[in-house]
């Protein structure tokens, strides 16, 4: 059984104690051992911040560019064997993941070449300067320094490659080193890809470093220039929330939590449309692909009350056709779920909101001997407005069809009922149900997706997280804010008001010219 060490200081570190098994979620299997027990988390931070941050901040953001794009090389260069650890510990047939290790050697990319277009600079401008005396010999500048902190990323289970490489394309870019915390059920992809960014040597030395297993009293020696991003559920997010040190200390925090995401039909989509189509299988997608275990996953389905029936049997349809079982058969589209954990609390869950609707397919029963497997199942709520409905986030490839009137207020007021989501879906080619809804649901929503005949053809997936556009939301969601773009690196950087001569701090100025740059 293999053996997940930790890189830390500057060294591989083996474990002592006590370990946690991670499993082969089709077989069940043991696959390895993750433990942390032995390291010096202080020391962990003041290694990063002693040794890494220097180096990092020393380079030019292209310079720090060249580093992610020497990453993302090296990773799509295992691509396939990371694919094949994904499929033994994370459950997932090869088009899901593809999904999350692609999801992070583009990224990695993408940040690679925004560091290269942003050049021999070390810091940025945000926004236009501004006169403040009676001439503009008195000038004000707002600028965005790196921090000479530690950024600590507790991960997700759910993408173990690109949830962890996303954060620290942003962080590092930043200049700021980071230290790399998977989900433990599904770390042994993450493990290879701290594995294989070492081995590049692209990395100075302290600027990453990856711990396998529990954190211990990490958080404890977190201090006012470091920062805590978290991915993961939001009773856990509140626990971190209200930690002792990083209140005491005002250490900056960002979460992304679970989300009661939701897809909004309006009335004038017809049956056969680009649009509706758009919708059955989006729904489908999103309710199955990673086994329903997805941020960013539909769990609400809002539909006419008239045509839920209609509905129902299309969706239906749609979810019972994606192949279920072993993901290493090239035909399934669907494994299990990726640990016994999620299966007792997705099974919990399935039950718990079966009464108060009906099941239309699938169900928490077992549907095979070995395996933490469950079937698509799709619900359906004779009242839109049950609070169940809107409380409870079942982790697993289960949704909710909910009737509504067709108005497109009444939609945006029932997406706010679940408190804030990650990403909401609107389907119309009615141009005022989707301004209404969409700026109306956008206060309660990170990302609000636009489906309609136009762009049916060429759009991605509402559930697909892209680096250009910003991931994450309001309320429920977590209230954090990463990637899109430049603006995933303000989290790790400084805002500074500059106060003095324009011929100084301008970014015509000659001192400062090199470093002019577009708003982060």
């Amino acid at each position: 059984m293999q053996t997940l060490t930790s890189y830390i200081q500057g060294r591989w570190h083996t474990g002592s104690g006590a370990s946690v098994t991670l499993y082969n979620p089709t077989t069940e299997a043991a696959l390895a051992q993750a433990s942390s027990a032995g390291i010096d988390f202080k020391g962990v931070l003041e290694h990063a911040r002693a040794k890494g941050g220097p180096a990092l901040r020393a380079m030019t953001y292209a310079q720090r560019g060249a580093l992610l794009d020497a990453l993302s090389k090296a990773i799509h260069a295992h691509r396939d064997e990371l694919i094949e650890l994904s499929i033994q510990n994370a459950g997932t047939p090869r088009s899901d993941a593809k999904f999350d290790i692609d999801g992070a050697i583009g990224t990695l990319a993408f940040y690679g070449r925004l560091g290269q277009e942003l050049g021999a600079r070390t810091f940025l401008y945000d926004g236009p300067g501004v006169q403040l005396g009676r001439t503009a010999r008195f000038w004000g500048e707002h600028v965005l320094v790196a921090r000479p902190g530690v950024a600590v990323h507790i991960n997700a289970f759910n993408f173990p490659a690109w949830n962890m490489m996303e954060k620290a394309a942003c962080a590092l870019l930043a200049g700021t080193p980071v230290v790399e915390k998977p989900g433990t059920p599904t770390a042994l992809v993450a493990w290879r890809i701290a594995q294989l960014c070492i081995a590049s040597g692209a990395l100075p030395e302290g600027a990453f470093q990856f711990i396998a297993g529990s954190v211990g009293d990490l958080l404890d020696h977190m201090g006012p220039q470091d920062s805590l991003a978290f991915t993961g559920s939001s009773g856990t997010a509140a626990k971190l929330r209200g930690h002792a040190n990083l209140v005491r200390r005002n250490v900056r925090v960002n979460f992304e939590a679970d989300s009661l995401n939701a897809a909004v039909l309006a009335p004038d989509v017809g049956a056969g449309s680009d649009t509706f189509n758009l919708f059955v299988a989006n729904v489908a997608l999103d309710m199955t692909q990673k086994s329903g275990q997805k941020c960013t996953a539909v769990r609400r389905v809002f539909v006419p009350k008239e045509r839920v029936d209609e509905l129902t049997a299309e969706i239906v349809a749609a979810a019972n056709a994606v192949k279920l079982g072993d993901p290493s058969d090239a035909a399934v589209r669907m494994g299990p779920l990726a640990s016994a954990d999620q299966l007792r609390d997705v099974r919990a869950g399935i039950e718990r909101l079966a009464k108060h609707g009906r099941v239309a397919t699938g169900g928490a029963g077992a549907i095979r001997e070995r395996g933490y497997f469950v079937a698509p199942t799709v619900l359906v709520a004779a009242d839109g407005r049950h609070p169940a409905f809107h409380a409870e986030e079942v982790f697993g490839p289960c949704a909710v069809i909910l009737p509504y009137s067709g108005d497109a207020r009444e939609a945006a007021e029932l997406v706010a009922l679940g408190g804030g989501s990650l990403v909401t879906s609107v389907y119309s080619n009615d141009q005022a149900f989707l301004e209404t809804a969409g700026l109306a649901i956008g206060a309660w929503s990170g990302r609000v997706w636009l489906g309609s005949d136009k762009m049916a053809e060429q759009s991605l997936a509402p559930g697909m997280v892209l680096p250009q556009m910003i991931h994450g939301g309001p309320g429920r969601a977590g209230g954090g804010e990463e990637l899109g773009g430049l603006r995933g690196l303000s989290f790790y950087l400084q805002r500074v008001a500059l106060q003095g001569f324009k011929g100084v701090i301008a970014p015509d100025s000659l001192c400062a010219q090199k470093n002019a740059a577009p708003t982060a």
